[in-house]
């Protein structure tokens, strides 16, 4: 394919006369970057080109307040590296590191510039560029923050080493170990990975989750019973020996796109990490704050840590860790405190003489608790399944879950999570229920689609286990799923309802605020953004049957399966970073008020740049509402 022919694929080239884009092509040249070297970095002035990548694929990183490289970007073929210093002509944002061999094509600042006098959309092309933006926004952070000093103190722990925090002695299985072993294995240990090892306790491969999901459950027609680990494992297996750095084990996973890493010392395995173990220990403070939360006894002590949480945040974002980072670390916070908040909960009721009844039940949570996307000030939205019984004792068990969930309500609130507006808590029957009755409340909503129901669901399908029996939610995960495939034009209704709600952008881009008193000349960041993408990307998740918890893990596994391709998924999720990073700094703002934090503001607030960071994230996401509205349109 000719460079010309490529340019007219891609805008604003494909806006030109052809012949313009011929010309273009003639002063162009070509050169070849090995794998792992800067074409530019962070702060270096304009190089006086814009990078197309032909062949291979570049890291976007941007430095640390504390020197650490991070990965907040990537470029593959076709895509453009360096563009917006051209038109302004400011240091670059971030770097430009090749993570393999890439061939660029390198096209003239100055012929850009003079095409851009001639057709104004090429300079609007780049001086819009939603990542551009984002990216800058996220350097601007960096240099206004980098100074304080309280980011560089919590900041520490990156200059500790892997053995700190890995799991050892590893939990591993032969290659013929069969896979429903490996899966009780995991559930029953709470692990994310098997390493299989072969009886010389040579690695041959890892099992995580994912595997599972995508290699077993999410296939049809295999033989479960006989399978094995040799058959599902992974074994392209990447390792790090132990004295590796936190931050360096970080970007090495990150960058390769693994949450689970075996480490080696001569040839001897002697741990394993998680992505997720390093993002919990990133901070000091969220360090010992787990460790206070597993500690606690009574409710007032969890309360305590619930109110240390605005300071994890601000600590975070001072770091200019990446939104979506924080929100999972918050999560899991999050988590540690609900969940011992009903261990201790339970061992009062246990001990004032009321006995849980003779069954399997799982505690869940739905809504963002149930994406691990809570920041500071979510609700409860939880309740109970449990497993089917004789109906004799539907009465005892009912009375049961009836005052425990009353007293868990009640524990949440004191802890600092306001009770539901709408009731979705498991103090309230209707979110409570043994798998037959589950079965028939979800019949209930997906084939009478009323929009109270419809709403309903829309909470409820985000939900995971907190505690109690794991195996419970999965069984009602393939309730949900046969419901969706005996009736699929229920997604037609959730789409139908979701998009009677539209962006707050007006026909020239102006903000469209609230008017009534509550919230006047505010918008929300929630339900006038980040909900759209939510609601979409789960709607394209039921309809495929797949599993994935968080909204950027189901997006990796929408382009997976082909029905993303990468560069959308990419603009989504920076919308989606857009929007989390607004809505985090807003509740920090309005906690040191005094105040609830709410995912209201008032737009015109923001700076210029944070004005037009925020419009461009709106735009993202109605882009994705018309898209979805198309698909799921039957008529």
């Amino acid at each position: 394919m000719g460079l010309s022919h490529t340019l007219q694929q891609l805008e604003p080239f494909n806006q030109l006369p052809a012949d313009v884009v011929e010309n273009l092509s003639q002063a162009i040249e070509v050169k070849k970057f090995p794998p792992h070297v800067h074409i530019f970095n962070q702060n270096d002035a304009p190089s006086g080109f814009l990078y197309v990548v032909k062949e291979g694929l570049i890291d976007i990183v941007a430095t640390s307040p504390g020197g650490m490289e991070m990965v907040v970007d990537q470029r593959s073929k076709g895509s453009f590296v360096g563009g917006t210093p051209i038109f302004t002509n400011q240091p670059y944002t971030a770097g430009a590191r090749t993570v393999k061999e890439t061939e660029c094509y390198l096209i003239p600042a100055a012929r850009l510039i003079a095409l851009s006098r001639k057709y104004p959309q090429v300079t609007r092309q780049f001086n819009r560029s939603f990542f551009s933006r984002v990216r800058r926004l996220y350097a601007d952070l960096v240099r206004e923050q980098g100074q304080q000093a309280q980011a560089q103190v919590e900041a520490y722990p990156f200059q500790k080493k892997l053995p700190e925090i890995m799991s050892s002695p590893v939990e591993t299985c032969l290659p013929s170990a069969r896979v429903k072993d490996i899966a009780r294995q995991m559930t029953a240990r709470g692990l994310g990975a098997v390493v299989v090892c072969d009886q010389n306790r040579n690695l041959r491969g890892i099992v995580t989750e994912r595997d599972l999901v995508a290699k077993v459950m999410a296939v049809q027609g295999l033989d479960v019973q006989q399978m094995t680990a040799a058959q599902v494992m992974s074994s392209e297996l990447l390792t790090l020996a132990s004295d590796t750095y936190m931050y360096e084990a970080t970007s090495f996973m990150v960058s390769h796109k693994i949450k689970h890493l075996p480490l080696v010392d001569d040839n001897q395995l002697v741990g394993i990490v998680s992505l997720s173990d390093l993002m919990r220990y990133r901070s000091q403070k969220s360090m010992l704050l787990i460790g206070r939360i597993k500690k606690a006894t009574h409710i007032a002590q969890l309360k305590e840590a619930r109110a240390e949480l605005v300071k994890i945040a601000r600590v975070l974002l001072n770091e200019s860790r990446s939104p979506i980072e924080i929100m999972e670390i918050l999560s899991y916070l999050h988590h540690s405190i609900l969940k011992r908040g009903y261990e201790i909960v339970l061992e009062q009721i246990e001990q004032e003489g009321v006995r849980p009844p003779e069954l399997d039940f799982c505690f869940i949570i739905m809504g963002s608790g149930g994406r691990r996307e809570m920041l500071l000030g979510p609700d409860q939205d939880n309740g109970f399944i449990y497993a089917d019984h004789p109906d004799s004792e539907k009465d005892k068990i009912e009375k049961f879950f009836d005052f425990f969930g009353a007293r868990l309500v009640d524990a949440f609130a004191d802890i600092g999570y306001p009770r539901c507006n709408g009731g979705v808590m498991a103090s309230n029957s209707f979110w409570r229920g043994c798998l037959k009755d589950w079965n028939e409340r979800v019949y209930d909503w997906v084939h009478t689609p009323e929009p109270k129901k419809v709403m309903y669901s829309t909470i409820f399908f985000d939900f995971m286990p907190l505690a109690g029996d794991a195996g419970l939610c999965q069984s009602l995960r393939d309730i949900v799923y046969q419901q969706i495939r005996e009736f699929p034009l229920f997604l037609y209704h959730m789409m139908e309802q979701d998009f009677k709600h539209k962006v707050p952008l007006g026909m020239l881009g102006r903000f469209i605020v609230e008017r009534e008193e509550a919230h006047q000349g505010m918008l929300s960041l929630k339900q006038a953004g980040s909900v759209f993408i939510v609601d979409c990307i789960r709607m394209y998740l039921l309809e495929n049957q797949l599993d994935a918890v968080t909204t950027i893990e189901r997006l990796d596994r929408l382009v997976e399966a082909g029905i993303f391709n990468q560069d959308t998924s990419e603009h989504i999720k920076a919308a989606f970073e857009a929007f989390t990073f607004l809505r985090l700094r807003n509740e920090i703002a309005l906690i040191d008020q005094g105040e609830f934090p709410s995912h209201y503001l008032n737009p015109h607030e923001l700076t210029r740049n944070e004005q037009e960071l925020l419009k461009e994230a709106f735009r993202a996401a109605s882009k994705l509402q018309d898209s979805a509205r198309r698909h799921f349109n039957v008529g």
